[in-house]
């Protein structure tokens, strides 16, 4: 069972979102929170596998909430998917940074929240490549001097390569077909990646590509 805690300060927004995710078997809403501490506490209480987070909230805002959250050693299973109004907010980069698996714009079809939600508690900490790659194009010019540092020193020639790819925003599928791979292969040259890079899950590994100069909007034709 899939175990999520709803974090919005509009109540019918999060009736709209428990109505969705309490119809399917295998998905439970175990707590509701209107502020950010409150979606704090709740995380830490009840450990839900999801904490679906809006940005916008009062007392403590949901990146603020986020961060503190990844910041709890105790909370390490526990995935933040951040919640939108728009495609593009401005403080998404922020959460990604701060350690959030992905982000769902509010009106997103009931079956895509629903693939999200089971996606993200597998611990694949997926965002769809179309959107990852506009997203980040979006904010790449924040990073004014990439700075590669000495972690990525670690890495194979391949797993920099897998790195690339992942930061283009292609799944594991589609990793294998290019560089003539199994699935499994490119799963677990993530997987290895991520172990090495001492980070989170996949949307993490989009950020260090890109903030380390790896590559740049447009890189993958």
């Amino acid at each position: 069972m899939i175990r999520v805690v709803l974090a919005d300060d509009q109540r019918l927004v999060r009736a709209g979102f428990r109505s969705i995710l309490d119809d399917e078997d295998d998905i439970e809403v175990v707590g509701e929170a209107a502020t950010g501490h409150e979606a704090v506490r709740l995380a830490r209480e009840l450990r839900p596998d999801i904490v679906l987070m809006d940005i916008r909230m009062p007392e403590q805002d949901g990146l603020a909430a986020t961060e503190e959250i990844v910041a709890d050693g105790r909370l390490a299973d526990v995935r933040v998917v951040i919640l939108t109004t728009f495609d593009v907010d401005d403080y998404v980069y922020g959460a990604l940074r701060a350690g959030a698996s992905g982000f769902l714009v509010k009106d997103t079809e009931p079956m895509e929240l629903l693939h999200g939600v089971r996606v993200c508690a597998r611990g694949d900490a997926l965002i769809a490549p179309a959107v990852t790659r506009r997203l980040i194009a979006e904010f790449a010019g924040r990073v004014r001097q990439p700075d590669p540092g000495p972690r990525l020193n670690a890495l194979t020639e391949r797993e920099r390569e897998v790195l690339g790819l992942v930061g283009a925003g292609l799944t594991n599928d589609e990793i294998a077909r290019r560089l003539v791979l199994s699935p499994a292969t490119a799963k677990t040259h993530v997987s290895r990646i991520m172990t090495k890079l001492d980070v989170r899950d996949r949307a993490q590994l989009v950020i260090l590509a890109y903030e380390s100069g790896m590559i740049t909007p447009g890189w993958l034709s």
